[in-house]
């Protein structure tokens, strides 16, 4: 095959993978329960006045996102756990970043280190820690007030109670019209899947973030975000297809959010954008990554700057959110090469843990 066909050949494949838009079985109330665990407190702080309060509830309100298909009992015992870990991370990133802005990354690395360490010993499935860290980093860029963390730790654990009662409901309805769910599998302790993906995700993290915070980028909350969603995947093909979707998705996700960040809006207007981005996410997010990107980018960016009560213009915001998210999505990219390459992994494996690859690993990876 020559120079010029292998070239022709990895176009057709690249190309395949950044259009393909997968078949899903999600039934359409699922995105619509999402969007009503994230919205029903946008409205509730709309109706009093007190958006700032509906905002911090409705990232609670991301809990909804961790439902599994489990019987019902299991199901809203795990619901509640990820409340609890919902709340605690935030408020855990919050007294870090009130005690001192040198601990933010501390903080945020040690959360990364234990949520993740624990989802993959419990086979938590997609998003995995991901929402955990999201909450926790915007968390701590929120304006440091120590006697405010108990009323926003409340307020996020509240709206996690509404993701939790939604889920309910939605369960005693779907579930006698689904196949029947499966009981969860007992946690296996793989150290290769639990300590070293779990260590080396967390180093990437805070490596991005002090990055970030050493280029003197304001609210650089997206920086580990953006890390952590490109080093989550299985595989580096996956990794290399999430890097790729995220650019192009972010690229233009920005533009909308540009769009949307000029428009008049009063609380419910607000309300109404950021439940209706909700549930096209869930509904797309499971079919085209990069096509959901480009709705996940205001979502975030919106909830953040209404959390912080808008203090920049349009442009400022775009700006400084794309900053991070090329900052933390190239260091995510490294991490992703350090947590995937075979003989990185064997070498790490053996020096740095003192624990070599078992043989069928070596094979596997």
């Amino acid at each position: 095959m020559t120079l010029l066909q292998q070239f022709s050949e990895r176009i057709r494949t690249e190309w395949f993978h950044l259009t393909d838009f997968k078949h899903s079985d999600r039934p359409w109330q699922l995105p619509f329960a999402a969007a009503l665990s994230s919205g029903l407190p946008l409205a509730v702080g709309a109706w009093f006045d007190h958006m700032q309060y509906g905002v911090l509830s409705s990232l609670g309100g991301l809990v909804f996102l961790y439902i599994a298909n489990l019987p019902l009992a299991q199901r809203m015992v795990a619901l509640m756990v990820c409340a609890f870990g919902m709340a605690a991370s935030f408020g855990l990133a919050q007294m870090g970043s009130a005690l001192h802005p040198l601990a933010t990354p501390v903080v945020l690395t040690f959360l990364t280190l234990l949520v993740g360490m624990v989802a993959r010993f419990y086979r938590l499935p997609p998003p995995g820690s991901f929402f955990f860290i999201m909450v926790a980093s915007i968390g701590a860029y929120l304006p440091s007030d120590v006697e405010l963390i108990p009323l926003r730790v409340g307020l996020v654990f509240m709206g996690s109670m509404v993701a939790v009662l939604v889920a309910f409901v939605y369960s005693l309805w779907m579930m006698p019209r689904l196949p029947a769910p499966e009981p969860a599998p007992a946690p296996q302790y793989d150290f290769q899947y639990v300590v070293y993906d779990s260590v080396l995700i967390a180093v990437f993290v805070g490596l991005a973030l002090v990055v970030a915070e050493l280029m003197g980028l304001r609210s650089a909350y997206w920086a580990p975000v953006s890390c952590i969603v490109i080093m989550q995947n299985v595989t580096m093909r996956a990794v290399w297809n999430k890097q790729v979707h995220r650019i192009l998705g972010t690229a233009a996700g920005m533009v909308f959010t540009w769009v949307l960040l000029m428009l008049p809006m009063n609380a419910w207007t607000l309300c109404l954008t950021l439940t209706a981005l909700s549930f096209v996410i869930e509904s797309l997010v499971v079919r085209h990554y990069g096509l959901a990107v480009i709705f996940i980018t205001p979502l975030t960016i919106m909830l953040a700057e209404a959390g912080a009560n808008m203090q920049l213009p349009p442009e400022l915001i775009i700006q400084a959110r794309l900053i991070d998210i090329v900052v933390g999505s190239v260091i995510g990219m490294v991490g992703g090469i350090f947590l995937h390459n075979l003989s990185m992994r064997s070498w790490i494996s053996r020096y740095v843990f003192r624990r070599p690859m078992p043989p069928s690993q070596l094979h596997q990876a």
